[in-house]
């Protein structure tokens, strides 16, 4: 089974798709988010289920576009996003994230994200693990 199939896509018809939206992002990120992707899609329970955002691309170049979240037990978990130069993988609870890689970043009240700069960002190990945990953490209450 590929890892996409083990998630579950919730989508309707009004909904934007991942696979639209994926055209439209810049060609120079467009690999890193399909690395992210493939490394959250990979460490996520089979329980976790792929939600993408209603959101089209920002005008401006500072906004991230939020592509998709994904979700476990009625709430966000993880979500993955882009700007013209890099992708980004955010944390719903990354504040309470055990990173003793020291890949997470953000001063939110909540929230941490991880910069993906390479395709190979996206595939390192550290990251999965992050992944892992931000499953088992859960969603936010």
């Amino acid at each position: 089974m590929t890892p996409a199939a083990r998630i579950r896509c919730v989508s309707d018809a009004s909904e934007i798709s991942l696979i639209d939206q994926l055209e439209k992002v810049p060609p120079r990120v467009r690999p890193l988010v399909k690395a992210a992707l493939d490394s959250v899609r990979k460490a996520a329970p089979r329980s976790a289920e792929e939600v993408p955002y209603r959101s089209v691309q920002p005008r401006s170049k500072s906004t991230m576009w939020k592509l998709v979240r994904f979700t476990a037990a009625g709430g966000n978990v993880i979500g993955i996003g882009t700007f013209p130069a890099h992708a980004t993988i955010w944390f719903y609870r990354g504040r309470e994230l055990d990173d003793g890689s020291g890949l997470l970043h953000g001063s939110g009240k909540d929230s941490r994200f991880i910069t993906l700069l390479s395709v190979a960002d996206a595939e390192r190990p550290a990251v999965k693990s992050l992944v892992r945990k931000a499953f088992k953490l859960g969603p936010p209450a």
